[in-house]
């Protein structure tokens, strides 16, 4: 079923999903409202006929899913403008705030209103973001909703909200750990003799490629790993290596520290 949503925050968040939702055809721009203190911001938008305003008042009112793309210091200040708007049988809201618990909006809102929670990574600007969704006893209609919205945006995955945070490492943060090993692969890569952009080019189609893999085949990384290690080879040889030198430790390690830094 189509609904009319409201993306408040027209932020680089708020935009991407809003470009990925109607490069999809899951929207069509009159469905699709973006609100923004400087809205002429938004321009581009308003070419291709959303709505763009600075009312979030107006933009709950005339919406069904309430996408709040907002500054967690700012939330509260937004739940006050539109809450008197929000109506239980009628709205939907899906919160990609960071940090911020659904009991916390709730509590903001003061009255049962449906709150998905979701954390996409920043490969949502190109559609391939790996979105954590977690809910708060709403219908399984809403749940399914969500789930159809962010699986035109990249992948989806359903959690309890107690992990959001463990998501917010694994997804978000996992994005520049890898973006760390692709530039070590690259400068390896000049090391051995390649040029800086060759070397960028195949470290990071190798990786897009081992990724993949798994998505696709639904493989363990090991078994994958056994089809390019042969007995005496480089590539055990080069595996062993960066063993030795910690590689798979100082990565786990990394994880738990930003991990404890998020929890305290």
């Amino acid at each position: 079923m189509r609904k009319k949503i409201a993306i408040i925050g027209g932020g680089n968040l708020g935009t991407a999903m809003a470009e990925g939702l109607l490069a999809s055809g899951f929207c069509q721009p009159k469905e699709i409202t973006i609100t923004r203190r400087r809205k002429e911001l938004l321009e581009n938008f308003l070419a291709k006929g959303c709505k763009v305003h600075s009312n979030n008042k107006k933009a709950v009112k005339e919406s069904e899913v309430i996408l709040l793309a907002i500054k967690p210091y700012n939330y509260q200040a937004v739940i006050e403008e539109i809450k008197a708007e929000l109506k239980p049988q009628k709205h939907l809201i899906i919160s990609v705030i960071t940090g911020v618990w659904m009991a916390d909006l709730q509590k903001a809102i003061g009255q049962k209103i449906p709150i998905v929670r979701a954390m996409p990574n920043t490969a949502i600007a190109i559609r391939q973001s790996m979105t954590c969704l977690a809910q708060n006893g709403v219908a399984k209609t809403h749940i399914n909703y969500a789930e159809q919205l962010f699986a035109q945006l990249g992948k989806t995955v359903v959690i309890q909200e107690k992990l959001m945070d463990a998501a917010t490492v694994l997804g978000a943060c996992g994005t520049a750990y890898a973006m760390r090993f692709v530039r070590a692969n690259i400068q390896g890569g000049i090391e051995i003799g390649f040029d800086a952009p060759t070397a960028s080019l195949i470290a990071a189609q190798t990786i897009k490629g081992a990724a993949s893999l798994l998505l696709e085949k639904g493989t363990h990384p090991e078994q994958e790993i056994d089809k390019v290690t042969t007995p005496m080879g480089c590539t055990i040889a080069g595996l062993n290596e960066m063993e030795h030198q910690g590689f798979s430790s100082a990565l786990i390690k990394g994880l738990k520290t930003s991990y404890q830094k998020i929890e305290k």
